[in-house]
């Protein structure tokens, strides 16, 4: 059997939706662990996660329930949903891509103001306080607030020497899987339109 025919495309499906599976797991394990550890206090943003890994993970069930099955409905929604993720992906991939210093601090300080959680996060973490400057009469969980005198630096200084690194990071792992997500579109509507041998061949698949 010729790589290309029902088996190889069949078994090259599986393998995918195997990966996404494996990725799928991963996600929901260190978004767990995040939490389980303090490491991540922000309950919306351990949602965000858990709720992509199971998104994934539903979605690749049914990728791999239709390819192990040949069942034509079910490879017709999963490639469906595949291309939307595709689309989605690869839109937000070309963004992290694109954005330029001043878009980078417009969208870290909007995010910094959208929740408090995610702020006693960075400022723990990472030992600053404050986005843009630093309020030595307010609060923070930072170490270097708690020293006498209070001596820290502002959180964006930090966050900026990374913030390029991380969005172009996050853009090359995000178009990678958005090519592996086409790859997997083009995978099912070739295995949709390929009999099975073992199959009557008079049968309608």
């Amino acid at each position: 059997m010729v790589c290309g025919g029902f088996v190889c495309t069949k078994n090259a499906l599986c393998a995918l939706n195997i990966l996404y599976v494996l990725v799928s797991l991963l996600l929901i394990g260190v978004a767990a662990w995040g939490k389980w550890f303090g490491l991540v206090s922000s309950i919306r943003v351990v949602a965000v996660v858990i709720s992509v890994g199971i998104f994934l993970f539903l979605v690749a069930f049914v990728g791999l329930c239709g390819a192990l099955k040949h069942h034509q409905v079910l490879l017709f929604f999963y490639m469906i949903i595949l291309f939307a993720v595709f689309v989605l992906q690869f839109s937000v991939s070309c963004a992290c891509l694109a954005l330029n210093k001043d878009q980078q601090n417009h969208l870290l300080e909007a995010g910094w103001n959208n929740s408090e959680a995610t702020q006693k996060d960075v400022e723990k973490t990472l030992d600053c306080c404050g986005f843009s400057h630093v309020n030595y009469n307010g609060s923070c969980a930072a170490s270097c607030f708690k020293q006498s005198p209070p001596s820290c630096v502002t959180c964006s200084d930090l966050i900026q020497q990374y913030a390029g690194q991380v969005l172009r990071f996050v853009g090359g792992i995000g178009l990678f899987f958005s090519f592996t997500e086409i790859l997997g579109v083009w995978l099912t509507h070739r295995y949709r339109n390929t009999k099975d041998p073992r199959s009557n061949p008079g049968a309608f698949l």
